[in-house]
Order: C-alpha cells, then sequence, then structure tokens
C-alpha cells in the first residue's frame, strides 16, 4: 500500500504529541524532526522535506489553539493542509478544446506504462461519453502498435495507426481522421526510451510542432522514486509538460515521487495508476491523498467507486425486492459482481477510516467472493429463484458441479438466511432505508442494501 511505511512513521509521531496535555516549541521542533525524517524514509526530495517540516513548524509555533481543538489535533490539522498544498492543492482537470478535438500527448520513458495509461484515460473518457481515439505514434518498440490495438479493444475504443510511417505524419493524419468523425478527444501514444536523450526529445518536439497538443501528460513509475521526479524535470524542461501520471503507485510503499513532484517541477499530478487492470485509474485529490497518508481515510473515494460500480436500474429493482422481502440468489450474484467491479476488497477496506493503517494485519481472502459465485451459478434457475427448494440431495449436486464440499454450500445457504432476516428486520422499521442513509452519511442515489448496510 502507498505511504505505508510514511503513515506508520507519522502515527507514532502523532501518539507521543497526544500523550501531552500542551505542546512546547521543543514538543513541536522535536516532533517535526520525526516528521522530517519519516519523509526522507519515504524517499521525498530533501529541500521539499525540509521547507514542508520548517512551514509546519512556523505555523505551529505561532498558531493559536482553536477552542474544539487540543494542541496535538491543531499540529496534525496543520500537516494536513501543507500536505495538501504540497501536492497541489486542488485535482487538476484535462483540458477541453473549444474546437474539438482536444489532442493529448502522452509521452515517457520505455517501462513506464505509457501505452496501459493511454487505454485506461481513454476509457475513462468513454465513461464520461467522450469519444477518444488512440494513436499509435510508437514506431519503434516492437510490438508497441500491436499492443495498444489490444488494450484498445479491450476498453472498446478505435485505435489509428499507420504502420511504420513518421510519427509527424501520423499524428497529423489522426487529427484529420478525428475531425472526420466526431472524435473529440485524440490521445498520442508516443515512442518511449530506456533513459532521456536527444533522439526522444528532438521526435517529441516534432510531435508537438505538428499536432499542437492542448494537453501533454508525462507518464512516470512511482516506483522509481527521485527518478521519477528527475525525468518529469528533464522532460519538462525539454518538451514543457502540462501534468503527470504516477503509475504503479499502489505497488510503492514509499511515495515520494507524490510527494516531491509538484514542488520540484510544479506541474500537477492529474491522475494516478493503482493497479494493472484497465479501470484503475484515479483522478489525483490532493485532499483525499493527504488524508490517506494521515489514516484518516477516503471515504469520498470509495463511494465514488461504488456509485461507479452500481447499476441504478438494477438497485431500483433490488430496493423493490427487499421491500417486498423477494430477496433471492440471483440478486445475491449481482451484488457479488457489482462488488467485484469495485475492485480488491483490500483495496475498498484501505479507504475507511481507522482501516487502512491496519489493512496489512488482518487476513483477507480475496477468492471468497468467486467460490460463493460459483456455487450459486452451480444451481439451477429455479433453485436459484426459490432457494427453499435446496434440500441435502440437491446440495450435494451443486457441491459436486462446483467441486466444492457441502459444507461450503451450507455456510452460503446459512449467510443468505441471515441476510434475509436482517432484510426483514429493517423493512419492519419504519423509515429503516432513510435511517441507514443518514447512519453512514452517504449521498443521495447510493443505495446502502448494496453492501449489506
Amino acid at each position: 500500500m502507498a505511504f505505508e511505511g510514511l503513515s506508520d512513521r507519522l502515527e507514532a509521531t502523532f501518539k507521543n504529541l497526544r500523550s501531552k496535555g500542551s505542546l512546547t516549541e521543543s514538543d513541536v521542533r522535536a516532533a517535526m524532526r520525526d516528521v522530517r525524517m519519516a519523509l526522507l524514509e519515504a524517499d521525498v526530495n530533501y529541500k521539499v522535506a525540509k521547507d514542508f517540516t520548517n512551514t509546519v513548524t512556523e505555523k505551529a509555533i505561532g498558531e493559536k489553539v482553536m477552542e474544539s481543538l487540543t494542541p496535538s489535533q491543531m499540529v496534525i490539522k496543520i500537516v494536513k493542509e501543507e500536505l495538501v498544498s504540497l501536492m497541489g492543492g486542488t485535482n487538476s482537470r484535462l483540458a477541453y478544446a473549444s474546437h474539438p478535438p482536444t489532442v493529448i500527448l502522452m509521452c515517457g520513458l520505455q517501462g513506464s506504462g505509457k501505452t496501459t495509461h493511454c487505454a485506461k484515460l481513454a476509457k475513462m473518457l468513454k465513461k464520461e461519453n467522450h469519444r477518444p481515439l488512440l494513436v499509435a505514434c510508437d514506431i519503434y518498440r516492437p510490438a508497441a502498435i500491436k499492443q495498444l490495438q489490444v488494450v484498445g479493444e479491450q476498453v472498446g475504443v478505435p485505435v489509428f495507426e499507420m504502420g511504420q510511417s513518421d510519427p509527424v505524419e501520423i499524428s497529423r493524419a489522426a487529427i484529420a481522421e478525428a475531425k472526420d468523425h466526431g472524435y473529440d478527444y485524440v490521445i498520442l501514444d508516443t515512442a518511449g526510451r530506456l533513459h532521456v536523450d536527444e533522439e526522444l526529445m528532438n521526435e517529441l518536439k516534432r510531435v508537438k510542432a505538428e499536432a499542437k497538443p492542448h494537453e501533454i501528460l508525462l507518464v512516470v513509475d512511482a516506483m522509481t522514486g527521485q527518478d521519477a521526479v528527475n525525468v518529469a524535470t528533464s522532460f519538462d524542461g525539454a518538451l514543457g509538460i502540462d501534468g503527470l501520471i504516477l503509475t504503479k503507485l499502489d505497488g510503492d510503499t514509499r511515495g515520494g515521487a507524490a510527494l516531491s513532484a509538484r514542488a520540484v517541477t510544479g506541474k500537477p499530478i492529474k491522475f494516478i495508476g493503482t493497479g494493472e487492470k484497465l479501470e484503475n485509474l484515479e483522478l489525483f485529490h490532493p485532499d483525499r491523498m493527504a488524508s490517506r497518508i494521515l489514516g484518516m481515510g477516503d471515504v469520498l473515494s470509495f463511494i465514488e467507486r461504488a456509485e461507479q460500480a452500481i447499476d441504478e436500474k438494477k438497485a431500483e429493482e433490488l430496493e423493490k425486492k427487499l421491500m417486498q422481502n423477494k430477496f433471492d440468489l440471483n440478486d445475491l450474484l449481482d451484488q457479488f459482481d457489482q462488488i467485484k467491479k469495485m475492485g480488491s476488497i483490500k483495496d475498498m477496506l484501505a479507504m475507511l477510516p481507522g482501516i487502512g493503517k491496519n489493512i496489512d494485519k488482518v487476513d483477507i481472502d480475496e477468492k471468497q467472493f468467486d467460490r460463493m459465485r460459483a456455487i450459486i451459478y452451480s444451481m439451477t434457475p429455479k433453485e436459484r429463484a426459490n432457494p427453499d427448494l435446496i434440500n441435502p440431495s440437491r446440495k450435494r449436486r451443486i457441491a459436486a458441479g462446483c467441486g466444492m464440499q457441502v459444507e461450503d454450500v451450507n455456510k452460503l445457504m446459512s449467510q443468505f438466511r441471515q441476510m434475509q432476516k436482517m432484510v426483514k428486520q429493517l423493512n419492519g422499521k419504519k423509515g429503516g432505508k432513510r435511517r441507514r442513509k443518514q447512519r453512514f452519511n452517504l449521498p443521495q442515489g447510493f443505495d446502502p442494501s448494496q453492501f449489506g448496510m
């Protein structure tokens, strides 16, 4: 999990502060020394770490404690505010041309995940009802064009290619194609190298001069730490980038690149890659990332991911069934499918306050849903619609059909009965659904029954 080490160190520092009834100037300075060491261990740029702790120290020593906060809470509040400021303050969105298509030039070193993230970005834009066109401008790397075609097909976005032609000509023809066929975004997948060199930059400059991109996004591997920031500085100096996409942030336990990039380059992080799947791309929100670092969770991202996964029509149908106590195994199967769309259970739980920092201590069986789905798929349509039909002999047949034990079938049926019982209890209480929404402070349109709330 990203920032795991930093979060643990900060938690220990703040725990020490909370143990003191009042804070002296020396207490604050000692705590900030610990914070600086934590930042350096997280591979944050030295100057960035030094400036950050100096700013927090200055504000904490001169800050009057609010009536609702203890001195330690005030320090934590200042740290969070400065973390948000360090990472850019607010999220930065893509440009949109007044006269489409909007041209996005994607660049980066070889191996950073550039081609895959072209497809991820295209998928995100398509979800927002845009019509993106992927363009294969990498004519050097073996199978680069084929890779773009494969991921383009997976996200349902067309790919424009002209084989081994000049990338400048390819970009010119692609933009013309987009204008003729109504594509409002053109994503240029350019060539990368194993290192920054003059040949690479010259080609990118020629493509930039021809395509006149509205956005130049640099894809950098977060796991390379300070090298990612150095690469960003080199590309910005030669090309003039507009923003960054940090990849593999889920695999970087330090997270120094995310904390240093904006301060060193002056360019915003626009997106972060949080997994290998093509839907694992998120807008970068500095405030939410700061909350994650400080162990406060990220409930907004949790809710957004849930809303994207939940089919509203199915949710309405399920609500009617729940109100009528007609919840069956087909409905349970639908819930499993929608939860699966939300991604890893561990990643989702890590977004919840108080759970994220302890998530690695929890033994989570990610395959449990798959096993339960296999059991339900082993049933006949009649059995799914009417679970009361499932007797011992049917259980033996179901278990044999999915390669599991009768005990596994019994366990699923027991959980299903408990859910039915809970639904009946909730329906028996006036205003149950309204109270459930208020209790969890969920937005309108988000159905708590999707998650057994």
